[in-house]
């Protein structure tokens, strides 16, 4: 079934997803896509300031390094200010759903719609994606505003999955079925321009 739910932006909320210093722990942050992240997600958090619309960020934990919640990298990172009215989430499953009162959140503030950005492309961001469209809610899938890395094949070693390949694959499956794949540019058209309801592309 394609995903065609027609929702304005108004009612709307940025959902940040595990943007924390955890993921800097290691050798694989060196090897992450998208370097204009940090300039991307801030961007869309300013807009949605100035916008007066909710911006929602969460922190994951598991016994991984450094996502212990008693880790010293177990904060957002340093390029967010998180103000005061904004909600800061800790989640421990691979969506921001599942045991985080987020569904009656985004109901006591409105929210019809979710603009996803964060970390993992593939995993957090895509699984949330994909419960949010079960749950009823339009969903944009902002792409240039996430982050992966490459994947290794634990069945042979020395393979792995380039991260060009993983948007590709991301957007592919996502695209007009759970989502609609977005940019930072498409979002604040839509805010301080024409402003209308969208749908999947």
């Amino acid at each position: 079934m394609l995903f065609n739910k027609q929702v304005p932006i108004k009612e709307s909320a940025l959902l940040v997803i595990d943007a924390q210093d955890s993921f800097k722990v290691g050798e694989r942050w060196n090897r992450r896509s998208n370097r204009d992240f940090e300039k991307n997600v801030a961007s869309l958090i300013e807009l949605y300031r100035r916008h007066n619309l909710p911006v929602i960020f969460f922190l994951h934990s598991d016994p991984d390094p450094g996502f212990t919640r008693d880790s010293k990298e177990y904060k957002l990172m340093d390029f967010i200010a998180q103000e005061p009215s904004e909600a800061a989430i800790h989640k421990e499953t691979r969506n921001v759903f599942t045991g985080t009162g987020l569904a009656s959140l985004l109901l006591e503030k409105g929210v019809r719609r979710v603009v996803i950005t964060g970390i993992q492309m593939e995993q957090c961001c895509e699984t949330s994606t994909r419960v949010a469209a079960d749950l009823g809610y339009a969903v944009d899938f902002v792409t240039e505003a996430t982050i992966t890395f490459p994947i290794p094949n634990p069945d042979t070693p020395g393979e792995e999955l380039d991260v060009e390949a993983i948007r590709e694959r991301t957007e592919y499956v996502l695209r007009g079925r759970f989502a609609r794949i977005a940019t930072v540019a498409s979002i604040v058209e839509e805010l301080e321009g024409k402003q209308a309801a969208v749908g999947a592309r």
